[in-house]
Order: structure tokens, then sequence, then C-alpha cells
């Protein structure tokens, strides 16, 4: 697939989306430690919990379990008893649960807020839109693909919406590579800027969300996505270059 082909497809997935998985909340508390997420980038239902996890500003450790792969698909047999996606376990209140709508269920009356809005509600209409999503993008993020396990979990901010970051987790999930999210949704009218309009009509720009702080302070600039990798210390924000890089460094 052509580049521009690449991000046409990722930027329609997104509006199939319907506006899921763009904005954030702060979650009514933050769990001490990080939730798992056993997923499949391009499986509708686990679309589905990553929209709720950008709403509630809940970061999580993704453990991609692409099929055909054999890192982490016979855990999570070993775990639950079977190979179903997504699956949650939350290590905070030792819960291990497979279903969509029960992990959305239980991610808003643990961590939110506030009820799961309603909108999660209409289970036909929001699974609809994710699966016309999923259908655009061809099979990207579904299939596994060889590559090298890195010693040390990478880094990647993003929001579930964004056609960029897609493209970035979409490389994730077919090298099995497995990666911790820092949700990145927006907050505030400059939170959609482009980065040079913003950094040319706000240069005094002053994040809201937690996550946007910590970039700025530690980069200087807020884009996403942003991949760090501890293994080898670099910084990449152009989707472009950090699957070129992913796969330089992992294939």
């Amino acid at each position: 697939m052509s580049r521009f082909l690449d991000l046409a497809t990722s930027l329609a997935a997104s509006a199939a989306e319907q506006g899921r998985g763009i904005a954030t909340t702060a979650a009514g508390r933050q769990p001490k430690e990080l939730l798992e997420l056993y997923d499949i980038e391009n499986c509708p239902f686990c679309r589905l919990v990553r929209e709720a996890m950008t709403d509630l500003d809940l970061d999580v450790l993704v453990f991609p379990c692409p099929k055909n792969g054999v890192r982490y698909r016979p855990l999570v047999e070993r775990l639950g008893g079977k190979q179903q996606f997504p699956f949650l376990f939350d290590p905070n209140t030792d819960t291990a649960l497979y279903e969509s709508a029960d992990i959305i269920a239980y991610l808003y009356q643990t961590y939110g807020s506030k009820p799961a809005p309603r909108r999660w509600l209409v289970r036909s209409l929001r699974t609809a839109a994710s699966m016309s999503a999923s259908l655009l993008r061809s099979g990207l993020g579904l299939h596994a693909r060889d590559a090298t396990d890195p010693d040390q979990t990478l880094v990647l901010y993003s929001f579930e919406a964004s056609p960029f970051a897609r493209r970035v987790r979409e490389t994730l999930c077919e090298m099995e590579i497995p990666y911790e999210i820092r949700q990145m949704g927006r907050t505030r009218l400059e939170d959609w800027m482009p980065p040079p309009l913003r950094e040319q009509l706000r240069p005094d720009y002053h994040p809201e969300q937690r996550n946007r702080r910590q970039l700025l302070a530690s980069a200087g600039r807020v884009a996403v996505p942003c991949l760090e990798d501890p293994n080898t210390g670099a910084r990449l924000f152009e989707s472009s270059s950090i699957i070129d890089y992913l796969h330089d460094q992992y294939s």
C-alpha cells in the first residue's frame, strides 16, 4: 500500500469512529499499576476498549496478539482459559475480563469519574462503526510478522483515533512488540492544532492533559505519535519515521 493510500484509509477509519477516541477526561482515579490489554489492533472489539481508555485517560500496557502470533496469545489462554480478544487484566484488583462491553463497563465503574457515556450503550451502532474502521484498513495490524522482542518496553504517546498513531500501533501489533500507551487525548482547542501551527499561533501553549504536559517538559514539543525506546534512547515523532525505525531496529 502506498503511503498516500495508507494515510487516506487511516483518516477514513478515524472518521468511522464517529468522534470516539479523541477527547479525554480525567479518570476518577489512576491505577497504581498499569492495566494490561491483550489486543489486536485491527480488531473492532479491541478498538472499542481502546476508545474508552482514551476517554478515561487511562494509560495501558499493550501486549499485541495478532493472528498467528506466538508471544502472548498462549499467555492469554493460560490466564483466562481461551484465546479471545480483547482480554484485560487489572493487577490492581486481580480482575480478568474478555468481552469488550464487560471491560468498558468495568473501566468506567472502577476508574471513571462519570457513568459510561450514552453512546457506549447503543452497542449495535458503536460496533458497526468500529467494524467499518477495521475494514478500511484492509487487514493492517492483524497478522504477525517476524520481529525481535525488545528487552525493555517501548512507550507510545497516542490517542486511539489518531490516524498517524494508528499506523504505528498496527506495526507494533504485527511485530508483537509490547508497548505502553500514554494517553494524549485532546482537552482544549489548542490540542487540535497541527504542531507547527500551534507553535506559531500559541507559543505559550500550556496543555492541561497530564501526558501532554510531561512530553512538553521532556521533549520541548507536543505531537502525536511520539515513540520512546528505552533500549536505544531514541525518541521519534513522525509516524513514517517511527515505522522505518521499528523495521530497521527490530525486523
